[in-house]
């Protein structure tokens, strides 16, 4: 066999594993955003007060998903490298770690939901209407927290083996389960009582008991890779959790700092009215759900780039981080186009006013714009640097783009100079372009390598 055969060989099976991964992913993460949408589309058209209200408890829920998925990426940073050096003892010592952080996190959030609802709320909106109605789906919404945590941080340490597709199934019959019993509860129908949003709480609580339960099963009865034992959960090793705790630290701070900063910009937009809010609501989960492949491919990236840093193959790396520059760009492009050609359509099941309505289609004109830069800035900081061990730098930058620039243009407009919403808007997503100046010069440089098993 020549040469060039062995590296068009590499090159096919570097691909395939790439691609692979990413579209199981942005499956998982398709069905995962759709529950949201779900939840989001039906409480909308049962009332705009109903959808407003569940839109700021959701902030609460994002603030543990990022937390969560802070945690899970931490564990993929390390994980990965461990995995690419088949050491899959260490790799089951780093799921024990992650487990009991996200089981903390999740239980310290659940009593500050269901013991302050009011003073959580109220933190996000004046409104008393739209906190009132947030209250009754959040005094229910908030025991599926503990169910969340456990759940993905197990699916992240499948995913650190490039283990993906139980991730579809398990957010597969999570989907299934909750429409069903949204359509029941949230309108009453066949028999059921009519609920509206806390029919929606009850229906995602259940679902999450599901998931968790598919994923122990599969852990036990399935898995080949990993073999895990549940009573290594117990069995905490030190060394593995000082080194999570200073390679992931900066990880799970920038994604629960990430949180923290979405719920300041609802803080923001929740000023300027319920229909600001509504619109907001309804353009953030329609690019949740459009913008899977993106969140899917640096999903991979960091998988496979620690990986190859564990296995040793770093010029290999360097040559693909190269050349999936360009991917990265092309997905943002693809996805913007993709949603301007779908807004109308996603607008038709909603039962909201004119005038939210013209600012929802506003407000996803300007995301059309930034997911450009989404599609390339966020694979490559969160891919390939933060993947690659260096997750300090992602942590400050974030903090500087948003801390230092965003929130304090965005309250500015708000406050200050009495812009529109729309405006407010566009300063609150203005780093996702700004930040690609950052990632441009950074990933090029090659000083984000670090191997994390030695």
């Amino acid at each position: 066999m020549t040469k060039s055969n062995v590296v068009s060989g590499k090159n096919q099976s570097f691909y395939k594993s790439y691609f692979s991964m990413t579209l199981v992913i942005a499956l998982q993460n398709l069905v995962v955003y759709s529950v949201s949408l779900a939840d989001n589309v039906m409480l909308g058209g049962y009332s705009e007060l109903a959808l407003s209200g569940v839109a700021l408890c959701n902030q609460i829920q994002y603030f543990l998903q990022m937390t969560v998925m802070g945690i899970g990426a931490a564990m993929v940073v390390l994980a990965s490298q461990f995995w690419g050096k088949k050491d899959t003892q260490s790799v089951q010592k780093i799921i024990a770690v992650g487990f009991w952080v996200a089981v903390a996190v999740s239980m310290l959030l659940w009593c500050a939901a269901f013991f302050f609802p009011h003073g959580c709320l109220g933190l996000l909106t004046d409104d008393q209407e739209v906190i009132r109605e947030g209250v009754k789906y959040l005094k229910i919404i908030c025991f599926t927290y503990v169910f969340f945590g456990m759940t993905n941080t197990l699916l992240a340490g499948l995913r650190s083996v490039e283990t993906v597709r139980i991730g579809f199934l398990v957010s597969g019959s999570t989907l299934v389960i909750n429409v069903c019993l949204n359509y029941l509860l949230i309108y009453g129908n066949f028999g059921a009582p009519r609920l509206g949003s806390q029919g929606a709480a009850i229906a995602t609580l259940t679902s999450r008991i599901v998931e968790f339960g598919i994923i122990c099963f599969y852990l036990k009865a399935v898995d080949r890779k990993i073999r895990f034992q549940f009573r290594s959960l117990f069995r905490l090793d030190r060394e593995i959790l000082k080194k999570f705790l200073r390679v992931g630290s900066p990880v799970i701070g920038g994604d629960a700092m990430w949180g923290i900063a979405q719920g300041a910009q609802t803080a923001i937009i929740g000023r300027l009215g319920a229909s600001a809010i509504a619109a907001n609501s309804i353009s953030t989960t329609v690019i949740q759900v459009l913008t899977v492949i993106i969140h899917g491919s640096a999903n991979a990236t960091g998988v496979m780039t620690g990986k190859w840093i564990g296995a040793g193959k770093i010029e290999e790396l360097k040559r693909y981080a190269k050349r999936l520059q360009l991917v990265f760009l092309a997905l943002g492009l693809v996805t913007g186009v993709t949603l301007y050609l779908v807004k109308d359509f996603i607008l038709g099941f909603y039962a909201i006013t004119p005038e939210t309505k013209t600012m929802a289609v506003h407000f996803i004109i300007i995301l059309c714009i930034t997911t450009v830069g989404t599609g390339y800035q966020l694979n490559v900081l969160t891919g390939f640097v933060r993947g690659g061990g260096d997750t300090t730098f992602v942590l400050i930058n974030d903090s500087i783009f948003m801390w230092l620039i965003v929130l304090p243009a965005s309250a500015l407009a708000a406050f200050v100079f009495h812009a529109s919403p729309e405006v407010v808007f566009l300063c609150l997503k203005s780093d996702q372009i700004l930040k690609c100046f950052v990632a441009l010069v950074k990933v090029n440089r090659w000083k984000w390598i670090r191997v994390l098993t030695q």
